[in-house]
């Protein structure tokens, strides 16, 4: 009982706060980064001139994010640590500011329990391991509500200039969300519900205040997302449209397990019958992004789980209601059966190439091959080159200056403004006097030399023969000899 006590005592924030942290540290490294981590990486630590260019041509929605990480990483680095750290922090406020959300919307062991539930999920982990904006947008997400209902319910006596800079605070961190993440803009759609709603019972008042506190937004997200909706087609060729099955296994790509997926589920709809009205907020706050987001992929590439990531603490608000309906160890119990749920996952996803993280490729694998046994002179050439697996950003992440040549390379990524560097169109005259070279291509293969299509192929396949091969998850690495 003397534990209960202490966090009786402590601020409802802080245990929510430690746990994330803890978790989201705990083998912050020991993955390597993902094809889409690579991404961040490349944007990063470019200089700003070429960042700049680079959202011009592709990811534009994600320019704002490579900024911040620019910053970032002139500070601290391009370790995996280094790049990871900032979601893990942004996670662990975001799981804070869950339970003082909580406590605000319905009392203190509910706001405790939510934080904590929000910690124990893998996807937490998941996404606060990760070196993308997810984490960063759930923060924001939380701390938009947090704001908002702090402005929309002040105090009795708050001077008109408290009641300003509540809204001036929601206003700088809406158009930071926006800027974080567009899709997270869905969530406006519950704040709107929840705005109307109160002025019903408070006046019109804040309803003229919200819609001026959007207005930052709109004209700082307006031009980016005109933009980034031109390169839409390139951006999201590989997403299909959404399905109604989908839905369905949405709650486990969020919570990054189907069990502990369901369980936040079960536990939601039954805080959402305990509260009520008062479910109104965290409710739709679920909803709305969800069918909005479900809506436009019908439509257009947009339906993809993890841009929905940022609606997850608003589950566990609902969650740690229904848990504050019982005794306060019974519920922590169920909120650690839950973390027990998830600890297979918690594993899986800190491993070094393996599921949750999307399309596996063991990079490390293949740059430790080449480091060993690469020689002066050798020459490096990759397949396929311009496909999301970044095969040549990453052996560059691992091996930086000390890789072969990139013998097809006319203008790498920086200089295209691109993700992609551009070949030699005719490979046969620009492979021509190289000695030895690695191929390094996607998926495993016995003899890789001869799934390199097209006249790449064909210059490699009449001038080398394999010498030897190298399987790795995802990937073959095969150096070839001269004939």
């Amino acid at each position: 009982m003397g534990g209960l006590s202490v966090l009786r005592r402590l601020p409802v924030w802080v245990p929510p706060a430690l746990l994330t942290l803890a978790v989201t540290l705990a083998g912050l490294d020991r993955a390597q980064l993902w094809r889409d981590e690579l991404a961040t990486w490349s944007a990063a630590t470019r200089p700003v001139g070429d960042l700049l260019r680079l959202a011009d041509t592709i990811d534009a929605a994600t320019g704002p994010y490579y900024l911040l990480m620019h910053a970032w990483v002139a500070v601290a680095g391009d370790s995996t640590a280094a790049l990871r750290l900032p979601a893990a922090l942004a996670m662990t406020g975001a799981a804070a500011l869950t339970a003082v959300l909580g406590e605000r919307l319905s009392g203190r062991s509910a706001g405790l329990l939510a934080g904590l539930l929000f910690a124990v999920l893998p996807g937490t982990s998941r996404y606060g391991q990760e070196a993308r904006p997810y984490a960063l947008a759930t923060a924001l997400a939380v701390l938009a509500t947090l704001l908002l209902v702090a402005a929309l319910d002040p105090p009795p006596g708050t001077r008109p200039a408290r009641r300003a800079a509540r809204w001036a605070g929601y206003a700088v961190t809406v158009a930071a969300l926006g800027l974080t993440h567009l899709v997270a803009l869905t969530l406006l759609a519950a704040h709107g519900v929840v705005v109307l709603a109160a002025a019903r019972r408070h006046g019109r008042r804040g309803v003229a205040a919200w819609l001026l506190a959007l207005v930052p937004a709109v004209l700082l997200v307006g031009p980016l997302l005109l933009v980034a909706r031109g390169q839409r087609a390139r951006q999201l060729d590989w997403v299909d449209a959404a399905r109604p099955e989908d839905l369905t296994g949405l709650a486990g790509g969020v919570a990054q397990s189907g069990v502990v997926g369901g369980v936040l589920v079960g536990l939601a709809a039954l805080g959402a019958a305990r509260l009520g009205r008062r479910a109104l907020l965290p409710g739709a706050a679920v909803v709305l992004p969800v069918l909005l987001v479900f809506a436009a992929g019908l439509l257009v590439p947009l339906w993809v789980p993890r841009y929905l990531v940022f609606v997850v603490p608003f589950g566990c608000l609902l969650a740690g209601a229904a848990l504050a309906g019982v005794p306060l160890l019974p519920a922590l119990g169920v909120v650690a059966l839950a973390g027990a749920l998830g600890l297979p996952d918690q594993a899986a996803l800190r491993r070094t190439h393996e599921w949750p993280r999307s399309a596996s490729v063991d990079y490390a694998g293949a740059a430790r091959v080449v480091a060993a046994e690469q020689r002066p002179g050798d020459a490096v050439v990759y397949s396929p080159r311009g496909s999301w697996l970044f095969l040549d950003l990453g052996l560059e992440y691992h091996l930086g200056d000390h890789r072969p040549r990139d013998v097809l390379v006319t203008a790498d990524q920086a200089r295209r403004a691109d993700l992609w560097a551009a070949e030699c169109a005719r490979p046969a005259e620009c492979l021509a006097g190289a000695g030895r070279v690695w191929l390094v291509v996607a998926g495993r293969h016995a003899d890789p030399l001869t799934a390199v299509p097209g006249a790449k192929g064909a210059a490699l396949r009449a001038g080398w023969t394999t010498d030897q091969v190298w399987p790795h998850p995802g990937l073959t690495t095969a150096l070839l000899t001269p004939r």
